[in-house]
């Protein structure tokens, strides 16, 4: 039996068949030994069960699924965690830089003995890097915050502060972050290297509309924790996102 901590990596889906094709060979590649991937699929109508189902077959014991109707991402990835049997979680929703990306992760968290990990990323517009995400270390009043893609957390950290909150529609994952960070209870490492490559123009970077959106969120996921003087790291955080976009 593997010595080595057991990671869940969880993914959520809808109507995204091709799409979550490539994310299912991608861990499968991962070449860390003790792992096991959780889908969650919000009741998909173009194939994926079919999808599913035969992951199941291919990977016995490392492929679980679920699929059923769900109130959003942040409630689909509770769904996900519910699942989960690992000592530590992550997501997979992009594309990961290499196939020893969380092997990497595990050693340095278990080197340092740290409750999670987080490292940088690059948004990406097909072949293009739009922006790179590297913020190192840091705190959350002066509007840093790990790159959620990256985030891998032991299992502990979630039974101490809770799930993502479901009603946040754009920035449940800065929530989260906000909550388990701001008072520095819970101890990341950092890996300084590109772990994740992820598509420009989601949930909350498709545009000034939907920037503005996540923004509001963030401000309020700030005060409902009861950070000081929200709007000075409201600031920040805007003056650290665009220094990251990149010049064509």
């Amino acid at each position: 039996m593997s010595t080595l901590p057991k990671v869940s990596v969880v993914t959520t889906t809808y109507n995204d068949k091709e799409n979550l094709e490539r994310i299912i060979g991608q861990v499968r590649r991962q070449t860390y030994e003790n792992m096991e991937h959780i889908v969650v699929d919000g009741g998909s109508d173009d194939g994926t069960r079919e999808l599913l189902e035969r992951s199941e077959r291919e990977a016995p014991g490392r492929f679980f699924w679920i699929s059923e109707p769900d109130q959003g991402i942040y409630d689909a990835i509770n769904k996900g965690i519910r699942m989960a049997s690992g000592e530590i979680v992550g997501t997979c929703f992009d594309q990961y830089a290499d196939d020893g990306v969380v092997a990497r992760m595990v050693d340095v968290m278990v080197r340092e003995g740290t409750d999670g990990v987080h490292g940088d990323l690059c948004y990406m517009d097909g072949d293009r890097v739009v922006r790179k995400w590297h913020q190192g270390q840091g705190s959350i009043r002066s509007g840093w915050m790990p790159g959620h893609p990256t985030l891998y957390l032991r299992r502990e950290v979630y039974e101490r502060f809770g799930l993502y909150r479901t009603d946040y529609r754009i920035s449940g994952d800065y929530e989260f972050m906000v909550r388990i960070l701001y008072r520095k209870e819970v101890r990341l490492s950092y890996l300084p290297e590109i772990l994740i490559y992820m598509a420009h123009g989601g949930t909350s970077t498709g545009g000034l509309g939907a920037y503005v959106r996540s923004m509001l969120e963030g401000h309020r996921a700030l005060k409902e924790n009861r950070v000081p003087f929200a709007w000075v790291t409201d600031l920040c955080r805007v003056c650290r996102v665009l220094s990251q976009f990149v010049k064509r």
